[in-house]
């Protein structure tokens, strides 16, 4: 049941966004394991001059990533190479980014956050068997 958050420095147009959202979703099942089923994902973009590096404007695009996973379901291994294949098709699809481009991986408690309106922790005693 991950969340995904894009966040672009710049708008890519309608049809582009839908390549990206497609592509990152991909990348949450292939690469993490994901239910494509369970996967969620907003996009939005920061209006030109509002994203700063190091106090001046940002050069050129860039993005950060967000996204949200249950605690404990993803090894340091797979983390790592989701987040260089993101920051490669990002590339692929939108053109060269800033080095200050992010991805963010949260491993959040799965009592602390729910899908439905249950927490992630009784989902999986009700589908132990079930990723999340």
């Amino acid at each position: 049941m991950p969340y995904l958050h894009l966040t672009l420095s710049h708008h890519p147009g309608v049809e582009r966004m839908a390549h990206v959202a497609h592509a990152l979703t991909d990348h949450t099942v292939d690469l993490l394991g994901k239910r494509r089923e369970l996967t969620a994902l907003t996009i939005s973009v920061t209006p030109e001059g509002q994203w700063f590096v190091g106090g001046a404007p940002l050069p050129g695009q860039s993005y950060q990533l967000d996204i949200k996973v249950t605690d404990g379901t993803n090894t340091a291994d797979e983390k790592a190479h989701f987040i260089a294949q993101v920051h490669t098709t990002l590339e692929a699809l939108l053109g060269p980014m800033a080095p200050a481009s992010y991805v963010v991986v949260h491993d959040v408690d799965g009592r602390a956050w729910g899908y439905q309106g249950r927490t992630q922790a009784a989902r999986r005693q009700a589908r132990p068997q079930t990723a999340l």
